[in-house]
């Protein structure tokens, strides 16, 4: 049975009305930028507006790796008093697209819902900027909340960091990197089908080909020779960089891991949940049926989407409040 013949219904009628000519293609990364943030505008119209009751600010972190301030978009929700738990929030794109903004509506029910402090980070991009400028600029936003935790109104043993696809590498990379760092606790660590691992050797990284599934295995080679500077693949990745290649998950903040069955990062995403379970590491995965990559922003009505994006907020509230 094809790939499609195993879609979620919903999902799968979704992507059959979406127009071809905004499909993905990486093979102009600049390009794609612009299609993006053209895309993102034309679909603005459609989305309802954003709560009045969060406020959105931006601010600018400090960063000791190279001296370059790193964005960070806060979203704060108005009507809450007192010191608030904190979500570092990590945007998609494949190491090589995307802003804080298209995530303002995701962000911003965080915020209201949690209720929480949210900071979404404008990470530098590939292939400009290839790894370790992403990870240390979420680094830097990560200790730049903690050490300013006081006049943010964050309580310090209440961070937790997720992310979305790049982002989900990107928070499970900052979170074995401030484990080992010591310098910034961390509560919990959500894993939205995320990036984890270069090899591209399992089942699901050579059944995703059809670029109507959004991110294919064409794709994530781009994405990751972007990001490493170098043909994926080979020996010596650091584990900081490739989260899959860490031989030691030990000591990590407790875990969510999401992924559809026709994501392309379905087995690496599994393998990773059940090495972070070996490890000892408090671990939750769900495994959507019939649910492709970006399944939730991309058909958000969809019963499925609702239900994984009430899983996540739900579980993000018990991480945080609990």
């Amino acid at each position: 049975m094809s790939v499609f013949a195993r879609l979620d219904p919903e999902l799968a009628e979704a992507l059959s009305a979406f127009p071809e000519e905004f499909l993905l293609d990486l093979r102009d990364i600049p390009f794609a930028r612009r299609r993006m943030t053209i895309l993102r505008e034309a679909l603005a119209g459609f989305m309802p507006p954003l709560p009045s009751d969060v406020a959105i600010t931006d601010e600018f972190a400090p960063n000791s790796f190279d001296g370059t301030p790193v964005r960070v978009r806060l979203y704060r929700p108005i009507e809450v008093s007192g010191t608030l738990p904190a979500l570092l929030w990590i945007h998609g794109g494949g190491y090589v697209m995307g802003t804080p903004e298209m995530n303002d509506p995701q962000c911003a029910e965080f915020a209201r819902s949690l209720p929480a402090l949210v900071a979404s980070v404008d990470y530098r991009l590939a292939p400009e900027h290839p790894y370790p400028v992403p990870l240390e600029d979420c680094y830097a936003t990560l200790r730049w909340m903690f050490e300013r935790a006081e006049q943010l109104g964050v309580d310090r043993e209440r961070i937790a960091i997720g992310g979305a696809s790049a982002g989900g590498g990107l928070a499970a990379g900052l979170a074995l990197l401030a484990r080992d760092r010591g310098e910034v606790p961390v509560r919990f660590q959500l894993l939205i089908y995320p990036m984890l691992d270069d090899r591209n050797e399992t089942p699901s990284s050579y059944e995703i080909t059809d670029r109507r599934l959004i991110w294919t295995r064409e794709w994530n080679f781009v994405g990751w020779r972007a990001y490493l500077g170098r043909e994926p693949g080979g020996p010596d990745v650091p584990a900081y960089a490739v989260p899959a290649r860490a031989e030691n998950l030990a000591g990590l903040p407790p875990a969510y891991v999401m992924v559809g069955t026709a994501d392309l990062f379905r087995d690496e995403d599994i393998a990773y949940a059940q090495r972070l379970m070996q490890a000892g590491v408090p671990t939750e995965l769900h495994v959507f049926a019939g649910a492709f990559h970006g399944f939730d922003a991309f058909a958000p009505s969809a019963w499925v989407s609702q239900r994984a994006n009430a899983e996540v907020l739900a579980v993000l509230k018990r991480a945080l409040t609990g």
